[in-house]
């Protein structure tokens, strides 16, 4: 089993900045893949962001290119999700999932998720 634990979110204005931490514990060598996922209100939750635990290949979804930023402390086996330019659209539950398969992960069918996070944006 791995477990996902994550922190830092909060209530941000519209434009602010925050940073999300997804840390796991377990059989993390189990998993090669780390991802972000959120979930509005009423929505379906969404892909968001993932990383290697490597370090490398990263890729996001193109609603948070160029204002998100993913990376990952492979020591540590903690990701980091900056959150820049935040719009109120960003407001939802978010999501750390882990998994061996990228396109698993993607495809959000991943075994191994966190409690969520909550993210909200005031205009």
């Amino acid at each position: 089993q791995v477990q996902l634990v994550e922190s830092g979110g909060g209530l941000v204005q519209a434009g602010g900045s925050l940073r999300l931490s997804c840390a796991a514990s377990g059989r993390t060598s189990s998993t090669v893949h780390v991802g972000w996922f959120r979930q509005a209100p009423g929505k379906e939750r969404e892909f968001v962001a993932a990383i290697s635990w490597s370090g490398g290949s990263t890729d996001y979804a193109d609603s948070v290119k160029g204002r998100f930023t993913i990376s990952g402390d492979n020591a540590k086996y903690t990701v980091y999700l900056q959150m820049n330019s935040l719009k109120p659209e960003d407001t939802a539950v978010y999501f750390c999932a882990a998994d061996l398969w990228r396109s698993r992960l993607r495809r959000g069918e991943s075994d191994y998720w966190g409690q969520g996070t909550q993210v909200t944006v005031s205009s």
